[in-house]
């Protein structure tokens, strides 16, 4: 049952709604779901906009979705791994481009 479940992720795109649906059978939100794999929250979210989840996302969702209905804690697995948080992006510093580590620009304010 399940089996066929993964298998059709690789073969069909899952829509947002049907991901939300695994997370919830996982007793997951969407931000704890990216704090367990290293994600930032908007990052997970953004995908509604496209209506649809990258495979990788929906599988993770619907492995935890199952061993959670099995009563495995996934807790302890998911530990094991430690992915590191990505930085958030967008944090430029004034005068530096994209906040690259390069020299200050020397712009000049008129």
């Amino acid at each position: 049952m399940w089996f066929n479940l993964i298998k059709s992720l690789f073969l069909h795109s899952v829509t947002y709604e049907d991901f939300l649906v695994e997370l919830n059978k996982a007793g997951l939100s969407v931000k704890r779901f990216a704090d367990l794999i290293g994600m930032q929250p908007n990052s997970v979210s953004n995908n509604k906009k496209r209506g649809e989840v990258p495979v990788h996302l929906a599988l993770i969702a619907t492995l935890l979705a199952e061993m959670s209905a099995r009563q495995i804690n996934y807790e302890p697995v998911m530990a094991r791994v430690q992915p590191l948080k990505k930085r958030a992006r967008g944090a430029a510093v004034e005068g530096r481009f994209a906040g690259d580590k390069q020299t200050t620009l020397g712009f000049v304010n008129e």
